[in-house]
């Protein structure tokens, strides 16, 4: 009876412990790395496909997060999604020439926006808009692009 009962709290250890490093790995993961700053300016960018990219994803430059998006509207009249953002007020040296594209943290993991920099003297300011973008690569798409052709090779 006794072995039963040490059984039984070590299973209730071992659960709790569990829950414990998933809630732990929960806050690690979700919203992580706040962009905070005093002062910002607003950049737009319209998009074929942006993919599952939301409000408050990052925008980062370099790999360095320095903004935030802040709205995600769809216009009725181009068909494209309109993407807005905040840019950190020390990053006012961006060319305006530089292009937006919809990112992949890992394979699976959440979408952002990356800036390239181009090569213009002039530079992003408030309200600026991005004109070369790349839209999100949207995996069910490529699979299905993958298993149309894999299927036609094998008809021959």
């Amino acid at each position: 009876m006794q072995q039963t009962r040490s059984v039984e709290v070590g299973t209730g250890l071992f659960v709790l412990l569990g829950m414990g490093a998933l809630f732990f790995l929960t806050t690690q993961t979700t919203g992580g790395d706040d962009f905070t700053a005093e002062e910002t300016f607003t950049v737009e960018a319209r998009f074929e496909n942006i993919g599952s990219l939301r409000n408050r994803a990052p925008v980062a430059m370099s790999g360095v997060t320095i903004g935030r998006v802040t709205d995600v509207q769809f216009d009725p009249i181009t068909l494209e999604a309109v993407v807005s953002f905040v840019i950190d007020s020390q990053f006012d040296q961006i060319p305006d020439d530089s292009d937006a594209s919809v990112l992949t943290s890992g394979i699976l993991g959440s979408q952002y926006i990356g800036l390239q920099a181009g090569g213009s003297d002039t530079y992003l300011e408030d309200g600026s808009e991005i004109l070369f973008t790349q839209s999100a690569i949207v995996l069910e798409n490529l699979i299905g692009k993958f298993l149309v052709n894999a299927g036609s090779d094998n008809d021959e």
